[in-house]
């Protein structure tokens, strides 16, 4: 991929009508307790609640007008699924969403609210896939994948562009890594606009294949465990991993048990809601993964879309 900022700041004037720009939250209490300088990029107050609505809607309004009308499809549990069928919506075309059967029901809910087709299938990813390029054969949508997508990747970093147009000096970022395409996007953004800025990836030791990857040299494929960040449990794409393997600075791996409490941190503290992926980069801070002490910390909080059936406290 030939991604540059130049690239990265195209979709965000494109985007621009569409989204939130989201706001830099700080906490004193938290600073307090990391002994640095936090800053919390609110992409929980995005659009359908989390980052995707920029890569989503980039992605959509990037196609010519002859392919759109074909409409779009992909493959998603969740985030990536709400945010295509909102832009699907914006620009008056169909979106066919491939869900696994097991999708949580808020996630579900979002999609059906924008009027997009949903396609239920079985829950592996070798499912979603064929369930996917089935529906692609049949209607002659365009695949608009949730992070394998040069237009995607480039929306996903106009989040850590806005973040530091706000916010001076920012000497590291911290973002979590599923499929990458978020990362992606940050890395070059941050790189970009801050040569010197290190950029930090966080994921869940149960679903560490990005780290096992990045400290191989290679891509490495994991059979994934449980991990209450579902959205992170993703193994990370082949395109991803070369734009990470020339930007990121580390990738780190946090416990179950540091999410949740990181999760219950921000809720109590901040007086907001994030879901458990939007937890896992400060979790690795309670865990003292990496040392950010006097340091001015850029997080990206992904996004809010929690079952509140299902709180990890209560359980």
């Amino acid at each position: 991929m030939s991604l540059d900022v130049t690239i990265i700041r195209a979709a965000h004037e494109r985007i621009r009508p569409y989204i939130h720009r989201t706001p830099v939250l700080t906490s004193s209490r938290l600073d307090e307790a990391s002994g640095a300088s936090l800053f919390f990029k609110c992409e929980n107050f995005q659009k359908i609640g989390a980052f995707k609505a920029r890569g989503a809607t980039n992605a959509v309004f990037s196609l010519d007008d002859a392919t759109a009308q074909r409409g779009v499809a992909t493959h998603s549990s969740g985030n990536h699924g709400a945010a295509l069928a909102r832009a699907a919506k914006l620009r008056g075309i169909p979106a066919h969403i491939v869900m696994p059967s097991n999708s949580a029901k808020v996630k579900v809910r979002a999609v059906e609210s924008y009027g997009a087709r949903i396609v239920f299938c079985e829950t592996t990813e070798a499912a979603r896939e064929s369930a996917c390029a089935d529906v692609i054969a049949k209607t002659g949508a365009t695949l608009i994948h949730s992070f394998e997508n040069e237009d995607v990747i480039a929306g996903q970093g106009t989040a850590a562009m806005e973040l530091l147009e706000d916010v001076p000096g920012v000497d590291l970022v911290m973002c979590p890594v599923g499929g990458g395409g978020l990362l992606s996007g940050t890395a070059v953004a941050a790189k970009s606009m801050r040569p010197k800025i290190k950029v930090i990836a966080v994921e869940p030791a149960n679903a560490d294949d990005a780290a096992q990857s990045f400290r191989a040299g290679r891509l490495i494929r994991t059979e994934k465990k449980f991990t209450i960040a579902d959205g992170l449990r993703t193994n990370v794409g082949a395109p991803n991993f070369a734009i990470i393997q020339r930007y990121v600075d580390e990738i780190v791996t946090v416990s179950e048990e540091a999410i949740v409490a990181a999760m219950r941190t921000i809720w109590e503290t901040m007086k907001i809601i994030i879901e458990p992926s939007a937890a896992v980069p400060y979790a690795a801070i309670l865990e003292s993964k990496i040392d950010i002490g006097g340091k001015r910390t850029g997080i990206i909080l992904t996004g809010g879309n929690v079952d509140l059936d299902a709180l990890p406290w209560n359980l």
